[in-house]
């Protein structure tokens, strides 16, 4: 490793000998305790990449305002992740047969599972609409693909992450592929 590369790594662990623990502490008393970590790592992160700009003497204060902003970006992703849940759970389709399971997540764990089911290129489609809120013409320019072609694409996730749900909703009522008045078919 190069001087200036173990000067920079040294300064850094001097700063988080100093910030770690009263960083815990601010966002532990912001934060889910299931989110501290990642927010702190996520803060920790920030303070490596911008390492020139923490002051040397008193280098907490600067840190809290990074914390707290990575605090702010992590309740936005984690709003976004809702507002993902109710506009699929809007579309038409969704709202009929809703089993909930008391004791999970209801829509949310159900959501996830048929996300999942999604290969990733359909994954960041569904992400680019409903948690970045871009249309179609805007999702084009971000996947360098035309509009139309975003729609068709957009509407056949949409379509598989519905039947993804009924068809856990139809297993955990104990009807799997009876559900919803549809025909069965083997």
């Amino acid at each position: 490793m190069a001087t200036a590369d173990l000067d920079r790594r040294a300064r850094f662990e001097s700063v988080v000998d100093v910030v770690y623990e009263p960083l815990q502490r601010y966002l532990g008393r912001r934060a889910d305790a299931a989110d501290v970590s990642e927010v702190l790592n996520d803060s920790l992160l920030v303070i490596w990449r911008r390492l020139e700009h923490v002051p040397s003497d008193d280098p907490l204060p600067w840190c809290y305002s990074v914390a707290k902003h990575c605090l702010a970006n992590h309740r936005r992703s984690a709003q976004r992740r809702l507002q993902l849940v109710g506009r699929v759970a809007a579309q038409p389709g969704m709202s009929e047969g809703v089993v909930r399971h008391p004791a999970d997540g209801g829509d949310h764990d159900t959501l996830e599972l048929a996300l999942l089911e999604l290969d990733e290129p359909d994954r960041e489609l569904i992400r680019l609409w409903a948690w970045e809120q871009l249309a179609p013409r805007e999702i084009a320019i971000v996947l360098d693909t035309t509009p139309n072609a975003v729609s068709l694409r957009l509407k056949r996730a949409k379509d598989k992450i519905i039947s993804s749900m009924d068809r856990q909703n139809s297993a955990f009522a104990g009807q799997e592929g009876f559900g919803h008045g549809r025909e069965h078919r083997p």
